[in-house]
C-alpha cells in the first residue's frame, strides 16, 4: 500500500519532464516497490520514470479514489 506522500509522488513522476525536488524517501520507497525507475539524463542527473508496474498501480489507485468520491 502506498502512503499519501508516495501516491502524490507517483502522480508527479507521471508528468515529470525535468528535474524536480522530489522527496528522496518517497522516491526510494517507489523504487523499492518497482513502481518507478531512474533514467539517466546526463552523467550527473537522472529523472524518475514510471515503470510498466507503476502505470497500472497508479490507474487502479486513481480509479479507487474516484469511486470513493475523493477525486472529481
Amino acid at each position: 500500500m502506498l502512503s499519501p506522500h508516495e501516491f502524490a509522488t507517483l502522480m508527479l513522476v507521471k508528468d515529470a519532464r525535468h528535474e524536480s525536488d522530489f522527496d528522496q524517501a518517497d522516491l526510494r520507497a517507489l523504487l523499492d516497490k518497482q513502481l518507478i525507475e531512474l533514467v539517466s539524463v546526463t552523467a550527473a542527473s537522472a529523472l524518475p520514470r514510471m515503470t510498466d508496474r507503476g502505470r497500472p498501480c497508479l490507474h487502479v489507485c486513481m480509479h479507487a479514489r474516484a469511486k470513493s468520491g475523493r477525486v472529481h
